[in-house]
């Protein structure tokens, strides 16, 4: 007979995935009665990534983090750089190996790792499945908002990295039209022809830094517009830079994005502790900030846990209503799919539940919080159309590569997949404790 508390838990998963994609069926209305156009829903992922996970990372982690439990938090920044050199690796075998195209490498090494994977611990806290994986006298909701600031921190790192990285490895081949409001930003270069792998003085950069750090297969169909200066950087004295210099102040400029200021900010709030005082604690007990603006904080940070996940609904609605035109593309992105699904449901989960059970159950490496070893087995793992839906709007790549990473939304339509994973990851957590 099937173990009664293992059927439970399935059954709790599968409530919580199909809760996940109920959210994303009301996106598809949206998107079918036109509410959410493609203009609309670029800016909701704008202003989601920019002001809404910002304020959820101050809170989460502000909230969370302290000189006791940054040990914890350590682990998981290192867990979400290995996860993503690996993601990595899997991507560079499917193009270099399997011939398929550059948005592969970026679709394998980006996955939902907010909203989507937030949305899913709130429902399986509300099945009271994780309630096996409390221990001592904490409640169920401390341990669950623990595993939420545990999630955010390896968000942070994936973002980084997205908005960095991801431009040149999506877009390696094609360069976007140059931005007429952006003219007074590029310096007196002449343009010179992409070759695909970018080195220090190899080539200027576009607005958006596009470009790949691996040798594109396909020929630009443009050259490249010239390079885009950062914000902080003077005209005058950024002209008088040679190429190396540019192209360096450019790159480590492209990760000093919102996600990131507004986990250091959770983190200074949280690691010293006058302001975690006043952030946090009751307004009778110092709490100064608490009652209004950590109040707002909390109430826009809430909105990136849900608007995400319904924006990404809207894609494959608009793909059935545009099928005519993209049949096709239907044939050549069939392998890619299947590769960034097995990778992302088969692969990574054997993966991080097989490597955590065994450092959690054979080592002290990962100390001694079930949720954490939760929360790490399933980070590398779920569906990665909300990321590249995002990257590509904002990084300017061709229509073609729109509609595959739309087409990448119906990777959600597998999602109750993770049940299993979730089981699995419940189990080895327990079997650990």
């Amino acid at each position: 007979m099937v173990d009664s508390g293992l059927l439970e838990t399935f059954l709790a998963a599968i409530q919580a995935s199909l809760s996940v994609l109920l959210v994303m069926l009301y996106g598809g209305i949206a998107a079918w009665m036109n509410i959410l156009t493609p203009a609309n829903t670029k800016a909701v992922s704008k202003i989601c990534v920019q002001m809404f996970l910002p304020a959820l990372l101050i809170t989460k982690i502000g909230s969370e983090l302290h000189s006791g439990s940054a040990g914890r938090y350590a682990i998981v920044l290192l867990w979400a750089v290995v996860c993503h050199l690996v993601s990595f690796v899997f991507g560079v075998i499917a193009r270099r190996g399997f011939g398929m195209p550059d948005w592969t490498t970026a679709a394998v090494m980006f996955n939902n790792t907010t909203s989507y994977p937030l949305l899913l611990i709130a429902v399986l806290e509300e099945t009271g499945v994780l309630n096996a994986l409390v221990v001592g006298n904490e409640t169920s909701s401390a341990a669950v908002e623990r595993a939420k600031s545990y999630f955010l921190v390896f968000a942070t790192v994936s973002h980084c990295l997205t908005f960095a990285i991801g431009p040149r490895l999506i877009n390696s081949g094609h360069a976007p039209e140059p931005d007429k409001s952006d003219n007074d930003d590029e310096v007196d270069a002449e343009p010179t022809e992409n070759t695909g792998l970018l080195r220090p003085g190899a080539s200027p950069y576009t607005r958006h830094s596009h470009s790949s750090f691996l040798l594109s297969t396909r020929r630009p169909t443009q050259k490249p517009t010239p390079t885009r200066r950062p914000a902080l950087i003077p005209k005058k004295r950024w002209a008088r830079l040679g190429l190396r210099s540019k192209w360096w102040l450019i790159f480590v400029s492209d990760f000093l994005n919102a996600p990131l200021l507004g986990a250091l900010v959770g983190a200074l709030i949280g690691l010293t502790p006058p302001l975690h005082r006043a952030f946090f604690n009751p307004t009778e007990d110092s709490g100064i900030f608490t009652a209004w603006l950590t109040a707002s904080l909390k109430n826009i940070g809430g909105l990136f846990v849900t608007l995400p996940v319904v924006v990404a609904g809207g894609n494959p609605t608009r793909d059935l209503q545009n099928e005519n035109r993209q049949n096709g593309n239907q044939t050549k992105i069939r392998a890619p799919i299947l590769f960034i699904l097995v990778t992302r449901f088969v692969l990574w989960p054997l993966l991080s539940i097989g490597t955590i059970y065994l450092l959690a159950s054979h080592t002290s490496l990962l100390g001694r919080d079930p949720m954490l070893w939760f929360a790490l087995m399933l980070m590398p793992t779920g569906p990665p159309a909300t990321t590249l839906v995002t990257l590509v709007q904002v990084s300017g790549a061709s229509e073609e590569e729109k509609s595959i990473s739309r087409i990448l939304g119906m990777s959600y339509l597998v999602s109750p997949i993770l049940s299993l994973t979730v089981v699995g990851s419940l189990r080895a957590s327990q079997a650990s404790i």
